[in-house]
């Protein structure tokens, strides 16, 4: 076992290498702050959190069953407020481009149907029932250039997998169920189920098929939330298919978000792994990108996480790479406890500080606009030749 941790360690870091190599390169400082789950429902509320203790799912033990949740009017206005603080050399303030999820069930039609039948309610109800947030407020943070929504998918839920687990009687799904929520984490699970949170993860090869239809749908409902396209994706999980990007491109997304390995299923539990590096592009001419840096300090509290992504920051800056930082919703939510959020929020602050000092000529940009750099870069490279 020992000497299987040591192989699979080393791959990793010749893998690591090899796709550090083929990086796209630039001499400008550009960092971009991507941000996964916006809009899901994760722990519905305190009450839910405590009920599931009780009853011995230990919820306390997964970071995401533990802090994270809906973001509230006050989560997000405070966020905007220290984002906007601060300004990169041409004057704009960090930007979080917010990989967002636009539907979540409607838990009581689906009890109606006996969990026969799958029916969704569209982000903004969601907001309006469960929240003191609106999505007005999602649109003014994008009016201030300080969030800007992108497509994460319709749900953060493998939607069959789930209906099939509720229709078989689990226990610990069927309570959670009726708490208003879907994502019992696999890591404090007992019954060893797979993720209902990886909603590209294919049990069949009729899923496939099932997401395509998922995809479209949820890209319509984007269009018609924010009042724009989406051009990146990042799929739940790092996990989805190569037809999946296939649907994606036709829909109009040019760039794919992920870490550096993307898991691809395959009919039952084997996962395909694929290394990818940002500046990639595929069959279908959507370009990769990769993240690189990472700031999740509610995962471990107990890590110098500004020090950490400093270090990040400056491993790419160093090999001219353009800074992706990842950094889950969840580090900036306080509705569960909130000192998560107001913790967090301090470590952003300094984290911000810090690089707007060591690099005063860094540059905020969006996925999206680190896509389009990247491709232009490649054009006239291209024309060149």
């Amino acid at each position: 076992m020992h000497l299987k941790r040591y192989y699979d360690a080393l791959e990793s870091k010749v893998n690591k290498y090899i796709v550090n190599r083929k990086d796209f390169k630039t001499d400008r400082r550009i960092v971009v702050f991507e941000s996964d789950d916006w809009g899901s429902v994760r722990m519905p509320s305190k009450y839910a959190y405590d009920f599931l203790l009780k009853r011995g799912i230990p919820v306390n033990r997964c970071t995401y069953n533990s802090y994270d949740c809906l973001a509230s009017k006050e989560d997000m206005s405070f966020l905007f407020e220290l984002l906007y603080h601060f300004k990169d050399k041409n004057g704009n303030p960090p930007i979080i481009t917010a990989n967002s999820i636009v539907a979540n069930p409607d838990f009581a039609k689906i009890k109606a149907s006996n969990y026969k039948e799958y029916f969704y309610e569209p982000l903004p109800k969601t907001l309006r029932e469960r929240t003191n947030n609106s999505i007005e407020l999602w649109h003014e943070g994008i009016a201030r250039k300080v969030f800007y929504p992108q497509y994460h998918g319709r749900e953060h839920l493998n939607v069959r997998r789930w209906l099939r687990y509720l229709q078989e009687g689990s226990a610990e799904f069927r309570i959670a169920f009726e708490l208003g929520m879907f994502g019992i984490s696999t890591t404090i699970s007992k019954e060893n189920r797979p993720t209902v949170m990886a909603a590209l993860a294919i049990d069949d090869i009729d899923d496939i098929i099932h997401h395509k239809s998922i995809l479209e749908d949820g890209y319509q409902l984007f269009k018609q939330i924010f009042k724009y396209n989406s051009e990146s994706f990042i799929a739940p999980n790092y996990i989805w298919h190569k037809k999946d990007e296939d649907c994606l491109s036709k829909l109009g997304i040019k760039f794919l978000g992920g870490a550096l390995v993307q898991n691809e299923p395959v009919e039952g539990k084997t996962i395909h792994r694929i290394y990818h590096f940002t500046g990639e592009r595929n069959q279908f001419g959507q370009l990769y990108l990769v993240r690189n840096c990472f700031f999740e300090p509610s995962t471990k509290p107990s890590l110098d996480w500004v020090n950490l992504c400093l270090t990040d920051i400056r491993r790419a800056f160093n090999h001219n790479r353009p800074a992706i930082i990842c950094s889950h919703r969840v580090n900036f939510i306080g509705s569960i406890d909130v000192r998560n959020r107001d913790k967090n929020l301090k470590l952003t602050n300094e984290l911000l500080k810090n690089i707007t000092v060591l690099w005063p000529d860094v540059e905020f940009m969006t996925s999206n606009q680190l896509g389009k750099l990247i491709m232009e870069k490649s054009d006239e490279n291209l024309r060149s030749r």
